[in-house]
């Protein structure tokens, strides 16, 4: 371990102006807002983040997306939501090319039942014990409001960065990361990227990709008196999952160092199935769609040959589907894996202004989830995660983040910023 040198004198004075109390009122602006994916609430949101980052003083390019002209590009990721609009929004500190970008997303997915939230709102920022709890709370506008308290740290202790420091707020994440693909198409670009997603007091260097993949199972219909003479959908389906569960665990034999902490590094799930349309009827379809890992390094044009090619296989070795196969196609959003270079300074310059800011020396591991790490890594763009709050909060309805990690984080990007950006 590399040891720490000593703060300097600017460095203590933006430590010192982090507010925490502004951070956790941001954060209750921001998860006021229903920003699921696909609604109107998403470019409120976005909306939001512009007025925060032209508060700071920042340059804004805050724009309407052209969701139909972008989603014609050859290697747009997908999208699961429906939008016939989105908006981008980028913060520049000052001119030139940024040394550090600052990336998060504001976009949340539903919040499922609502009679598992008090009072049946998942929106209303609840502070319990040091634990800000809402939906988004964790995925990820913790995140953003750390990196923006940063920013207002900086400005409010006087320290003027030399080389210009960056926030991409993007939208679409949750569903196939339109937002940061189009913010990248838009060129805007920096030395090296961190994006705030919950880590866990860890940095993420690498993430799995995972895709959506549908399976439409043929059967042949009759009354259900005389099922015999038909053929039902629903068991060729159910014949199909111990072949998709023996492919997820051929897959993950010796997995990357990187993942290989994880019970399954790459998973392969079923999430919906739709079977029938009459009770006294034998099904002649099955409908089932879930999520299926990308490995380290691989394509996902490699992915998805391994999945066709397993179930084309359980296809032929059964007299009813040889006949008549299964389809395989792959809907949503295209999550490719990624990882930050091996020997780019920014892993240890963000280790370093982590322990400084009075966090424990955090782990490098990697993810089993997709993130727009990928996206900003294809580009050549050195991109890890570090952010507030624990992933296994993502998604639930228990979603929260500690005010204590959103304090830490905040310092962490203080320092980090100065790091890698100088000071004028």
């Amino acid at each position: 371990m590399t040891a720490v040198e000593p703060r300097t004198e600017a460095e203590q004075r933006a430590l010192d102006a982090v507010d925490v109390d502004a951070i956790v009122g941001d954060l209750r602006e921001l998860v006021a807002i229903p920003s699921v994916g696909g609604t109107a609430a998403e470019h409120d949101a976005q909306q939001w983040c512009a007025d925060k980052l032209a508060g700071l003083g920042h340059r804004v390019d805050h724009w309407r997306i052209d969701v139909d002209e972008l989603a014609r590009h050859p290697e747009f990721p997908g999208q699961e939501a429906e939008r016939d609009e989105a908006y981008g929004c980028v913060g520049v500190s000052s001119e030139g090319d940024p040394a550090l970008v600052f990336c998060g997303h504001t976009d949340v997915v539903p919040p499922g039942d609502l009679d598992r939230w008090p009072d049946r709102d998942p929106y209303a920022l609840r502070i319990d014990d040091g634990i800000a709890a809402g939906r988004g709370t964790c995925d990820m506008k913790g995140g953003v409001v750390a990196f923006l308290g940063a920013l207002q740290a900086l400005r409010a202790a006087g320290v003027e960065l030399a080389r210009p420091v960056a926030v991409h707020s993007v939208v679409a994440e949750e569903d196939g990361g339109l937002g940061a693909f189009a913010t990248l198409q838009r060129g805007h670009r920096g030395e090296a990227c961190v994006i705030a997603e919950p880590t866990q007091n860890t940095i993420v260097a690498a993430n799995g990709g995972s895709l959506t993949f549908r399976l439409e199972v043929p059967g042949q219909s009759t009354h259900g008196s005389t099922r015999y003479r038909g053929v039902n959908a629903l068991d060729k389906l159910a014949e199909l999952l111990p072949v998709l569960r023996e492919l997820e665990s051929r897959r993950n034999v010796d997995p990357d160092p990187l993942v290989e902490h994880l019970e399954i590094p790459y998973p392969l799930s079923v999430g919906k199935a739709h079977v029938g349309d009459w009770a006294s009827t034998v099904p002649d379809l099955a409908v089932a769609e879930g999520r299926y890992g990308v490995r380290l390094g691989e394509s996902v044009e490699q992915a998805k040959a391994e999945f066709a090619a397993a179930v084309a296989e359980a296809c032929a070795a059964d007299p009813w589907l040889a006949e008549h196969p299964v389809r395989v196609t792959w809907p949503g959003g295209i999550f490719a894996s990624g990882r930050f270079p091996e020997g780019h300074p920014l892993l240890e310059e963000t280790r370093q202004a982590i322990v400084a800011a009075g966090g424990p020396d955090p782990e490098v591991l990697g993810a089993p989830y997709g993130s727009d790490l990928r996206q900003y890594a294809a580009t050549g763009m050195p991109t890890l995660t570090y952010g507030p709050g624990d992933v296994r909060y993502a998604h639930a309805d228990d979603e929260h983040v500690t005010i204590a990690d959103l304090e830490q984080c905040a310092r962490t990007f203080v320092l980090l910023a100065i790091n890698r950006c100088g000071i004028a």
